[in-house]
């Protein structure tokens, strides 16, 4: 309990906090519907509040447990069940924030998922609203579609009648254009022609200047602060673990996908074997948002999760065995949030060129210093011609990025 009562709460999050409480008090396993606001709103949120732990959390846990220790695995995670609550309850009685010392824990298999929720495509569901939208307007058009419509025959004798018109209309253009050239030259016999004025000689365009050489600089790399919804390992590969993460993508972006109610990608990461896989639930990381879109082994990889892990030393070989710790954002974070190098900001790229090796370029001078902090070696990167400096990386509203305990490391 003494993180919890070092935290500080503005009065909006007092009074959400209260709300909790009073939702807390009333579970009950006949308030069906009180279960279904509380999981549809853990959807997006690790805790109560978002990301800050809570006393709310604790009392959530208190009336949940009980209940979720009674679930049948089908009233967990399936089709009808509460897996966020699930979430929740398996995240408090863990997690070191709210110095439980439960003896009893509910028991939960964090891969026993019975049902997943269809991804909706956004771009397909914008496509099917306008084809709904354009049936509607031709069904209002069609005979009888609505009380001033008139009937097909009389339109047809209408649209007939306007070609005759404009027929008519184009037959006097046409008269009238020729006497009028007749006129004309009879009154040009008769008076002097003037003198044509010379055409002045059209200037060349110019042409465009050439675009401003690109700045060589690690924030062409497209940082952001990630929330991974729910993480499973791969069908297809024993090494990959498949993530959804929210990151600040707007509805309708490229390989995105709309999952309760927020706009994700879909992501692979090699820390199966690695990292716990309950480790990878409803956490915040630091994502690389604007690498090319791979497939692996059938599923498709729209970013990548950053994570440190120790340097190979001359001669040695990458086992790949690890220890890794994934890149911590600060816990008031919010997903999508920009993350960058002090010293070093700036626009990133929309889509890193494969070609350009931008991400090789800069990847070398990704580390973690003494005080665990993740920061840009600018030092050990050549093509930035002798700049020297470590610059932490930060969010924008000021938070440094952390690991958990690897000093020296590469972070890739």
């Amino acid at each position: 309990m003494a993180y919890l009562d070092s935290q500080k709460y503005t009065p909006a999050e007092e009074t959400e906090i209260q709300s909790w409480l009073s939702k807390a008090s009333s579970v009950s396993p006949d308030n069906s519907s009180l279960l279904d606001e509380i999981n549809n709103t853990l959807a997006t949120r690790t805790t109560a509040l978002g990301t800050k732990p809570s006393k709310a959390d604790i009392a959530l846990y208190e009336s949940l447990a009980p209940l979720v220790k009674s679930w049948t695995p089908e009233q967990r995670t399936g089709e009808h069940g509460h897996p966020n609550i699930v979430r929740l309850v398996d995240f408090v009685q863990n997690s070191p924030f709210f110095g439980l010392d439960v003896k009893d824990k509910v028991e939960v298999d964090v891969e026993d998922i019975r049902y997943v929720k269809p991804v909706v495509d956004a771009k397909a569901e914008k496509e099917r609203l306008k084809k709904e939208k354009a049936a509607a307007a031709a069904a209002a058009a069609a005979p009888g579609g609505g009380a001033d419509q008139k009937t097909l025959v009389d339109r047809t004798k209408e649209a007939v009648q306007t070609v005759v018109e404009k027929a008519v209309e184009a037959k006097d253009a046409v008269v009238e254009a020729v006497t009028g050239d007749a006129a004309a030259a009879a009154a040009g016999a008769a008076k002097p022609q003037k003198q044509k004025k010379e055409k002045k000689e059209k200037k060349g365009r110019e042409p465009a200047p050439p675009p401003p050489p690109q700045v060589l600089s690690p924030c062409l790399i497209d940082l952001r602060v990630g929330h991974i919804l729910k993480a499973i390992k791969h069908p297809e590969a024993d090494s990959l673990y498949v993530s959804t993460i929210a990151m600040g993508d707007k509805p309708g972006t490229d390989d995105t996908t709309e999952v309760d109610g927020q706009v994700c990608r879909t992501v692979c990461s090699g820390l199966n074997g690695l990292i716990p896989l309950e480790e990878m639930q409803g956490r915040k990381v630091v994502v690389v948002c604007n690498l090319k879109p791979v497939k692996m082994r059938g599923i498709k990889s729209s970013a990548m999760v950053l994570a440190a892990s120790p340097k190979i030393k001359e001669g040695e070989v990458d086992d790949h065995k690890g220890p890794v710790e994934l890149v911590n954002p600060p816990a008031d974070a919010k997903a999508g949030e920009r993350v960058y190098f002090e010293g070093w900001a700036g626009e990133p790229e929309k889509v890193l060129n494969p070609k350009k090796k931008v991400w090789e370029t800069f990847q070398p001078g990704f580390t973690t210093t003494d005080d665990l902090e993740v920061a840009f070696d600018a030092g050990v990167v050549e093509a930035l011609e002798g700049k020297t400096g470590l610059g932490k990386l930060v969010t924008e509203s000021g938070g440094v990025c952390k690991v958990k305990s690897l000093t020296g490391a590469q972070v890739r």
